[in-house]
C-alpha cells in the first residue's frame, strides 16, 4: 500500500528533525472505524499525525490542494478526500462515511484551517452518522516548525487522548455542536 510506504519514508525524517514525542499511542483503536480529530496549527500537522498514528489515515483536505498538480497523484494514492470548504460538501462526507463503514480511520482537523479559533462540526457529524468513536489529539510545536518566513526544528509532541464513544444518531446541528464542544474540550485538556 502506498500509504505505508510513504509513512515509512516520513517516520525517520519527522522523528529526527523534530525529536517527535508521542504520548498515548496505545489509546488508538487497533481496528474498526475511528474519527481522529486534532487541533491544526501548521501545514505540517497531517505529516506529524500520520507518523504518530500507526494505522493508515484517510484525511479530509481542502479541495484547493488538488489544484497543485504535482500533489494530486500523491493525495489520491494516499486516499485523501477533497472537501469544498464553506459549503457543506455532501460528496466528501459520503466518501468519509463510506471509509468509516469499511472500518477505516479518518483524520480531520475540526478547525478547518490553520490557526482558526472556531471549530467546525464535521468531525462530530461523521462520528454521529457512523457511530465511530472520536479520538482527540493535540499537536504541540508544529507552529514553531513552519510558519510564514520561518522554518525551525523545535521539539514536537503529539498527545493522544481516550477515545470518546459516540452513539449513532442523526447528526443534527444541535447534537453535532454539543459533541464538537466536548471534543474541543477533550483536545484542549490534553497537557503539554
Amino acid at each position: 500500500m502506498i500509504y505505508v510506504a510513504v509513512r515509512r519514508a516520513f517516520v525517520p525524517v519527522v522523528r529526527t528533525l523534530y525529536r517527535l514525542e508521542v504520548r498515548g499511542a496505545e489509546r488508538v483503536p487497533a481496528e474498526g472505524p475511528v474519527v481522529v480529530a486534532a487541533n491544526h496549527v501548521s501545514v505540517l500537522d497531517p505529516f506529524v499525525l500520520s507518523v504518530s498514528i500507526e494505522r493508515p489515515l484517510r484525511y479530509l483536505g481542502k479541495a484547493e490542494l488538488w489544484k497543485l498538480r504535482p500533489l494530486v497523484p500523491v493525495l489520491d494514492a494516499l486516499g485523501a478526500i477533497p472537501v469544498a470548504r464553506d459549503m457543506g460538501d455532501t460528496a466528501a462526507i459520503a466518501t468519509a462515511l463510506a471509509a468509516l463503514e469499511l472500518g477505516e480511520a479518518v483524520g480531520i482537523f475540526p478547525q478547518g484551517s490553520v490557526r482558526r479559533d472556531a471549530w467546525r462540526r464535521g468531525a462530530a457529524r461523521l462520528a454521529l452518522a457512523s457511530g465511530a468513536p472520536l479520538l482527540p489529539v493535540r499537536i504541540i510545536g508544529t507552529d514553531e516548525a513552519l510558519r510564514p518566513r520561518h522554518v525551525g526544528f523545535p521539539r514536537v509532541v503529539v498527545l493522544i487522548g481516550e477515545p470518546l464513544p459516540v452513539d449513532r444518531a442523526e447528526p443534527t446541528a444541535e447534537l453535532a455542536s454539543a459533541l464538537t464542544v466536548r471534543l474541543r474540550a477533550a483536545v484542549e485538556a490534553l497537557g503539554s
